[in-house]
């Protein structure tokens, strides 16, 4: 249990079904208090620069050295939308603007669900940023596919490129021409 104590009296918190079609819930025994454990949203985007996508090499872990495009959690009261704007300010020095949604992926048994916005560079100079160890243009062949921080940065690349990149049917994987097409690689 990752919380042994409630946030409101500081009574001990017990796991508890409150209803059986839903999972154990923590509960204060001292003032019935319900703490639930809520996802965490975080929001990100995917844009390219000079006819190619920027990716972010981490320096932080989790995935240290792993690439990413920008993105990060959202603030409590904070638009997703801008919080994206805000990550890609932060990560990588680029203004962007939001064109749409590109997906919202999730995982079970991981607290966060990503936002992943298409976007548009408005202004700005692509540099690294304080969490990263490099930013580097990649065509869609030449991403490190293999080297991407979590699934969602693949599942998001591979949708980004098979709707504003590539034309279907498309391999985006080097040395894969007939195996493997867009949105088929995907666990």
């Amino acid at each position: 249990m990752e919380y042994s104590f409630c946030p409101k009296c500081g009574g001990s918190l017990n796991a508890y079904h409150i209803k059986t079609s839903e999972p154990k819930r923590l509960v204060c025994t001292v003032c019935n208090f319900i703490f639930y454990l809520d996802p965490k949203v975080a929001a990100a985007a995917i844009f390219t620069l000079n006819g190619k996508i920027p990716l972010l090499q981490r320096s932080i872990e989790p995935s240290h050295g792993k690439w990413v495009f920008p993105g990060g959690f959202v603030d409590r009261g904070e638009n997703v939308e801008d919080a994206a704007i805000r990550e890609t300010k932060e990560e990588c020095h680029l203004k962007v603007q939001i064109l749409s949604l590109l997906n919202v992926y999730s995982y079970a048994g991981n607290p966060t669900v990503l936002v992943v916005y298409a976007a548009e560079v408005t202004g700005g100079k692509l540099q690294v940023g304080d969490e990263s160890l490099d930013v580097q243009l990649f065509s869609p062949k030449e991403i490190p596919w293999n080297r991407l921080a979590f699934p969602s940065t693949k599942e998001a690349l591979i949708d980004y490129i098979d709707k504003f990149v590539t034309p279907r049917n498309t391999s985006i994987f080097p040395n894969e021409d007939n195996k493997t097409k867009i949105g088929n690689d995907r666990k």
